[in-house]
């Protein structure tokens, strides 16, 4: 037996932050759940008692807000091969955010930040850009994490707090 595991697009990762395509709520309910680690049964559990299925999960692949990163099968009979194939497929998923530069990064949290605040926060996040503006270093974009985090949960919920710290982790260079 397999079961698919699907994570967010670059398409998917930008309707969370700003919603662009203006998908419909219920649909984007589901966009945000999915992370990249449950399997699409485990996600349609959590979200059935909302009216979802299968199909919505199929149109939100069809749009191309997700794609099917790999199909986990649950009887496995050498999960060390399965295990070593899982340690050489995720370095060149993360690998990006960890080659980059120092003048790399720190462009990349300005623009992440700036962006986020902005669709996500707005006018209320005034404050907190000018401390984005402030900030000298990647140490400066660590420090504004938290009441960044806080921020965004205050004015978006949890899940888009989740999100986008996920992504805000990323870049930091946090596992």
């Amino acid at each position: 037996m397999t079961a698919s595991i699907y994570d967010k697009t670059e398409k998917g990762r930008e309707e969370i932050t700003t919603r662009k395509y203006q998908l419909a709520p219920r649909l984007r309910t589901l966009l945000v759940m999915i992370d990249g680690k449950q399997t699409a049964a485990e996600i349609m559990k959590k979200v059935s008692a909302l009216g979802l299925t299968q199909e919505n999960l199929q149109e939100l692949l069809e749009q191309e807000f997700i794609v099917e990163t790999s199909v986990q099968t649950d009887l496995q009979t050498d999960t060390s091969t399965t295990a070593a194939e899982a340690e050489a497929n995720e370095p060149s998923s993360v690998s990006p955010e960890l080659s980059m530069t120092d003048a790399e990064r720190f462009q990349a949290l300005y623009s992440f930040y700036n962006e986020t605040i902005k669709s996500a926060i707005g006018l209320r996040g005034y404050g907190l850009q000018l401390k984005v503006e402030r900030a000298a270093n990647i140490e400066d974009f660590r420090a504004l994490r938290q009441v960044y985090v806080e921020a965004v949960q205050k004015a978006k919920g949890p899940e888009m707090a989740r999100s986008l710290s996920d992504r805000l982790d990323l870049l930091l260079g946090k596992s």
